[in-house]
């Protein structure tokens, strides 16, 4: 079962805050200086506290998570461009020139995976995205086919990011710093799986190849969607040949193109289902 409520304020710091918001206005208590220091959001916001609100991003997704009884994740990452290609939206704009749908293949490997995340008590191997459109739509998408839950992590971009709507609403945060999104990214995945993409894709999976491979964090299924794609975007045999990583780094991953074949190998080497 879930370990407890989800985040509920503290009842006395409540009740003070609406106090200091009744006291009579006097110019003592509409001074800045009288706000209480964890409802100042200008305090907040200085570069001085920058360590507090690290600690915040951290704390508020993790402890929503334990109360909603997530234990293990499996992280899909991709495009925000590769889109439904049935949406009318999507027909009308220029797509990325890729071999294959997709967008309907992660939805359709996150449907798959998405039986142990049904229902309520002790989530195994959740569906987490960036929680943005494109792949990380389909992948969240997935999920709610079957039923299960998901999470998103978006994060404030100078382009608005909106949450998707296929992500479980109470397991949907949003981020103000990257490192604290990739650690939860991370921190319970029990595998990860790349489908195509740009910038963001390959920041994040080179980000857990870098951490696997200094053993940094625990050993898991590193999945490329799209042979043909990967080999062309990144070389990892000529780094191999260089000798910029050994062979058996160029193990950590495994290139994919089917649904049967990703699902089965997370199920076997990340332990998700049967």
């Amino acid at each position: 079962m879930a370990d407890k409520d989800p985040i509920q304020p503290f009842p006395r710091a409540h009740e003070d805050v609406h106090a200091s918001r009744r006291q009579a206005p006097t110019p003592q208590t509409l001074s800045p200086s009288y706000r209480l220091a964890f409802a100042d959001d200008e305090l907040m916001l200085t570069d001085e506290l920058r360590g507090v609100r690290l600690m915040l991003e951290y704390l508020k997704p993790e402890l929503e998570l334990r109360a909603h009884g997530v234990k293990s994740t499996v992280v899909v990452f991709g495009s925000t461009q590769i889109g439904d290609p049935e949406s009318p939206v999507v027909r009308a704009r220029r797509r990325p020139a890729v071999d294959r749908d997709y967008y309907g293949v992660a939805r359709s490997f996150a449907a798959r995976l998405s039986e142990c995340s049904r229902g309520d008590g002790e989530l195994e191997c959740v569906i987490m995205t960036g929680g943005g459109p494109g792949i990380m739509e389909a992948a969240n998408r997935g999920a709610a086919d079957a039923g299960g839950k998901s999470i998103g992590l978006n994060i404030v971009l100078p382009k608005e990011q909106v949450p998707n709507p296929y992500i479980t609403p109470e397991l949907t945060f949003q981020f103000h710093y990257f490192a604290l999104r990739k650690l939860h990214f991370l921190l319970r995945a029990k595998a990860l799986v790349a489908f195509p993409g740009g910038f963001g894709t390959l920041d994040e999976l080179f980000e857990a190849l870098t951490l696997l491979q200094t053993r940094r964090i625990k050993p898991m299924p590193v999945l490329l969607f799209g042979e043909s794609f990967w080999r062309r975007i990144v070389d990892f045999d000529a780094m191999v040949e260089i000798g910029v990583i050994a062979p058996e780094d160029a193990k950590l991953i495994r290139y994919v193109e089917s649904v049967d074949e990703a699902v089965a190998i997370v199920r076997t080497g990340g332990g998700c289902g049967p």
